[in-house]
């Protein structure tokens, strides 16, 4: 290319709207119609979870994923049908031959879709030749039911610009032939526009509303995964700063005694000078990094609360409370009661909490009973709730008390069970391992 074309081209500016616009259409096309047009396209079976497919036996059911694919071959029959009866009297070979090809053509949309539109627009010729041309023209009534079954189908595996495009094609085609040939016997042409307008326009409103659904569907899971997440990252966020104010306590005053110990022994040796040197180092080492973790998932508003946390000796505080709230709970304490480390003590109360704020919201007006059972392993608790007798109103919450529950459990590598109860109430079940080095003598006895 010359300079002077060059400049030439350069001094016609941008192209206009109707070029970009045209450019864009027939790129479509070519997208919808020619690219790829007989790749293998296998009709994948369809799923089992639709309205109509619950309603079918079990025993049916599983076979109801085929039900596309026999829709597809009834049609192909029924195009052999319709051509042998439309040759009785006549040339019942030569009509029944018409038939063969449309009715593969409808076949073929269960492997090559837009090819067989082609095919099926390709073949309406020599189908028109070899039938009796004053049946239709120029399609055969065998060949213009395929025509419609093969567009409907292709649309439907598609999409609305492939089934635009292809009505277009189906259009042009019949303009074609009534300029060039005539018509012999009057056109179908007109029909045929008529009818495939009408059924491709229902498959395209079906196939937007099912991907409408899909999206619908598909958004709503990751939305549910992603709240799900943050409702972990929450809890676990409380669940830090709690043991930060639990472990926080215990690392101060170990390292207070250690700084203390070595003015309550006279003159004592520098070894052991060293060692409660050593301890205390230690001690506010593991302090410091333990507030640089917690500085991380620690929100700045958070301020740790004043009181000591709860452990299961205010259990008798809570239970009161919710007594005031209008639930009616009994307690029951099973085995010798001990002490226990304070990471499991305010784990169990907060379980113990949750459960029965879940009580007071869910089944509202029934009794709750807790169960605390120390046992030779650990810790076991059972909050089980009657059957709510009063109004059930519809709860904001997503579900995040269970979850917490779960978190807590999960982080002592304890078991926990959530599920309805047989009497129509619901029931939780946990169990908190305690290791044997942490295990602690039952209160009032001696160490």
């Amino acid at each position: 290319m010359t300079d002077t074309t060059t400049e030439q081209l350069k001094a016609r500016g941008p192209k206009s709207p109707e070029y970009h616009l045209v450019r864009e259409a027939f790129g479509g096309l070519r997208e919808a119609l020619f690219h790829d047009a007989f790749a293998y396209r296998l009709l994948p079976p369809r799923t089992t979870e639709g309205r109509l497919a619950r309603l079918l036996p079990k025993r049916i059911r599983p076979y109801a994923v085929w039900t596309p694919h026999a829709l597809v071959v009834a049609a192909a029959l029924f195009t052999l049908v319709l051509a042998y009866n439309v040759g009785l009297g006549t040339d019942e070979v030569a009509h029944l031959l018409t038939g063969f090809i449309p009715a593969a053509a409808i076949l073929m949309t269960l492997v090559r879709p837009v090819g067989a539109f082609w095919v099926s627009l390709a073949t309406t010729p020599f189908t028109a030749v070899l039938g009796n041309t004053y049946d239709g023209w120029p399609w055969t009534p065998a060949a213009f039911f395929a025509h419609i079954v093969v567009m409907v189908v292709v649309a439907a595996r598609t999409g609305p610009r492939t089934a635009l495009w292809m009505w277009l094609g189906t259009a042009a085609y019949g303009l074609v032939t009534e300029v060039w040939f005539g018509s012999p016997g009057g056109s179908d042409a007109p029909v045929m526009l008529f009818v495939s307008a009408l059924a491709l326009l229902v498959t395209t409103v079906v196939h937007v509303r099912r991907e409408a659904q899909r999206e619908v569907t598909v958004q709503r899971t990751v939305t549910a995964i992603e709240r799900d997440k943050r409702t972990l990252l929450e809890e676990r966020t409380n669940i830090a700063r709690e043991l930060h104010d639990v472990v926080a306590h215990h690392m101060s005053v170990v390292a207070i005694q250690a700084e203390a110990a070595p003015y309550r022994v006279e003159n004592p040796p520098p070894e052991l000078e060293q060692a409660f040197v050593t301890i205390r180092e230690n001690a506010v080492s593991a302090l410091t990094e333990l507030r640089r973790v917690l500085g991380v998932v620690r929100a700045e508003d958070y301020e740790a609360p004043d009181a000591p946390q709860p452990t299961l000796a205010d259990l008798d505080r809570l239970l009161d409370n919710v007594r005031d709230a209008g639930l009616t709970v009994d307690k029951v304490i099973t085995g010798a009661a001990r002490e226990l480390p304070q990471g499991v003590e305010l784990s169990a109360y907060r379980i113990v909490q949750e459960a029965l704020s879940n009580s007071l919201r869910h089944a509202p007006g029934a009794p709750a009973r807790v169960e605390v059972g120390y046992v030779l392993g650990g810790l076991g608790l059972r909050i089980v709730n009657g059957p709510a007798t009063g109004l059930v109103k519809p709860s904001p919450g997503a579900g995040h008390g269970i979850t917490g529950m779960r978190e807590r459990v999960t982080m002592l590598n304890g078991e926990m069970t959530a599920e309805p109860a047989a009497d129509g109430g619901y029931e939780v079940t946990v169990f908190l391992p305690v290791p044997l080095a942490d295990r602690m003598e039952p209160a009032g006895e001696d160490a």
